[in-house]
């Protein structure tokens, strides 16, 4: 994907599928993992847009309607931008997505000479984002998040009673390909070769109170602090326990998240469409000054009101 920038994903996928793409003269899968040495056959593709023509590819967007849009912000220098980024908001196009944060971005900026995704968020995230506004700041910032010397800590609501000893999740986790393209991330065992090191380190904020013997399994407000960044590491590590995340459409409570949906006449705050998963809080080292930085996004208010409705007393301690 990072090398033929403009080919549509369903094209790539349609080539690995018919059996064009070859590793080692042998037919490939879209999930085939690469080593140093394999030998790989790609047939010619056309690639449609060149990534040196940004100014023609804004200009694309641009008549085509792309909103421009600056986000709200946390903090922001000569070097950095951090953003508080919406649920349902992409952080780049593609996958279907024609316009994501930063085209957005760009536009609602045009004199900006550099802005370059740090990191990214799931599109039903929400929370912080790091931008990047000069080609050294994006490299010292990459690095940071490679070497895990960045802090990232998320709030999640789970279906159920979280145990408080239950603190670190450390099970390896595969990413694979659905029919259609679509990405997807299960646990493995530990001895799986293609399993990657995942680490959550996870504490109890606040529960939900349940009455005795009652069949609602309650709820739990989470603060995850994340050691390796693998896709949607937290989503699966918390569904793998059995108690998943209060709106996940991927890996949740298809049910209860039916249920949470759908509007109420006599409580109109306990209504949830959207995936309770929030980025709280980064910890980081400016890319200039080395100053260490601690940013926070207070959850959205969508997510707060229905916090409030399920675990009131949360409602006045905020984080």
């Amino acid at each position: 994907m990072r090398h033929l920038k403009g080919v549509p994903k369903t094209h790539v996928y349609r080539i690995i599928r018919s059996g064009e793409v070859r590793v080692n003269k042998g037919r490939a899968s879209a999930d085939t993992r690469v080593a140093a040495g394999d030998l790989i056959r790609l047939p010619p593709v056309r690639i449609s847009e060149r990534v040196a023509d940004k100014a023609q590819a804004m200009q694309a967007a641009i008549s085509q309607g792309a909103p421009a849009r600056d986000f709200v912000v946390l903090f922001e220098d000569e070097a950095v931008l951090a953003l508080d980024k919406p649920a349902g908001v992409a952080v780049h196009g593609g996958s279907g997505v024609s316009f994501g944060v930063i085209e957005q971005l760009r536009m609602a900026r045009p004199q900006a000479k550099f802005l370059e995704l740090v990191h990214r968020l799931d599109r039903e995230t929400s929370g912080i984002l790091l931008v990047a506004k000069k080609r050294s700041a994006l490299k010292n910032l990459q690095d940071q998040f490679r070497e895990r010397e960045t802090g990232k800590t998320y709030l999640a609501l789970v279906k159920g009673h979280w145990p408080a000893n239950k603190k670190v999740l450390d099970k390896p986790l595969h990413k694979y390909l659905l029919d259609d393209g679509e990405r997807r991330v299960k646990v493995v065992s530990r001895d799986d070769p293609d399993g990657m090191k995942s680490v959550s380190l996870v504490s109890v904020r606040a529960r939900s109170v349940v009455q005795s013997g009652a069949a609602d399994p309650g709820m739990s407000l989470l603060e995850v602090t994340i050691k390796t960044g693998r896709t949607h590491q937290i989503r699966v590590h918390l569904a793998a326990e059995g108690m998943p995340i209060v709106g996940d459409d991927k890996y949740g409570d298809f049910e209860l998240n039916k249920v949470l949906s759908k509007s109420n006449a006599s409580s109109r705050h306990s209504v949830l469409k959207r995936m309770f998963l929030h980025a709280w809080r980064l910890q980081f080292n400016h890319p200039v000054s080395g100053e260490r930085l601690e940013l926070r996004a207070e959850l959205p208010p969508e997510l707060q009101q229905f916090l409030d409705h399920v675990i009131p007393a949360q409602a006045a301690a905020h984080p």
